[in-house]
């Protein structure tokens, strides 16, 4: 996707959670979360906008969450529409090439757009799941359409950004044994826990197949092989060993 594609999608998709906060409960609790609120989803989500445009703009910025406690719900979505347009603004005003501080070092700014297009997405559907009470892979159906190459791309971002970068900060080992992640339909393959280093990776120990949503929502944690409708084929511990591992924050 385009930048300018990331920036659009990035504010039907803010548009959607704001929606949604005035039909949903605050003091709900998202279901798989520990117990989270909606309330603290909104300060949370509203916080990451507000962190990512300083870090856009070069800056660290404030990382804590946004304080939202005892606020009415038209004034919880108020605060996170303001949030929200705060940081489409400043990613538009910087521009994709404005040197910026990433996840992974000194980058472009262009790493944000895609970043909080992620964010925004997967915390749109918990508070879609806090609204129903459950967690399904259809939980955004009626919500929000979503593309299938955009689950996609988040699949890609889980594999080449954010499971290397727990290895990197040393908060994971990396993995024991390598998974595939088939994508049902195009037969796109990732490989979790591939070599960054240049050498082939040895053979994945298993390989899982099922439709980009469902791959993106297991990789974060939000539903199960089983409710995910996916195939595993090889040794299917080498899948629970990687999920339960840590590779996403």
């Amino acid at each position: 996707m385009t930048p300018a594609a990331y920036l659009a999608e990035l504010a039907r998709l803010q548009a959607a959670f704001a929606r949604l906060i005035t039909v949903t409960d605050p003091d709900a609790v998202i279901p798989g979360l520990g117990g989270w609120s909606v309330r603290a989803l909104v300060g949370h989500l509203a916080g990451v906008h507000r962190w990512a445009a300083g870090m856009a703009q070069g800056d660290r910025g404030r990382d804590d969450d946004l304080d939202v406690a005892g606020l009415s719900v038209p004034a919880l979505a108020a605060s996170y529409s303001e949030h929200a347009a705060a940081l489409r603004d400043t990613l538009a005003g910087v521009g994709p090439d404005a040197p910026a501080r990433t996840l992974v070092g000194p980058g472009p700014a262009s790493f944000w757009f895609r970043r909080q297009v992620h964010e925004t997405l997967v915390h749109l559907g918990d508070l879609a799941a806090a609204r129903s009470g459950a967690w399904t892979v259809d939980v955004l159906d009626g919500v929000v359409d979503v593309d299938p190459a955009l689950w996609a791309d988040g699949v890609d971002e889980v594999v080449t950004v954010f499971e290397p970068r727990q290895v990197r900060l040393g908060r994971i080992t990396p993995l024991a044994r390598l998974v595939g992640l088939r994508e049902a339909g195009s037969g796109r393959v990732w490989v979790l826990g591939g070599a960054e280093d240049g050498r082939e990776p040895e053979p994945a120990a298993a390989t899982v197949t099922a439709d980009a949503r469902a791959l993106d929502l297991l990789l974060w944690g939000r539903v199960d092989p089983a409710a995910a409708g996916a195939v595993v084929d090889g040794d299917p511990t080498a899948l629970t060993d990687a999920l339960a591992a840590g590779i996403v924050p």
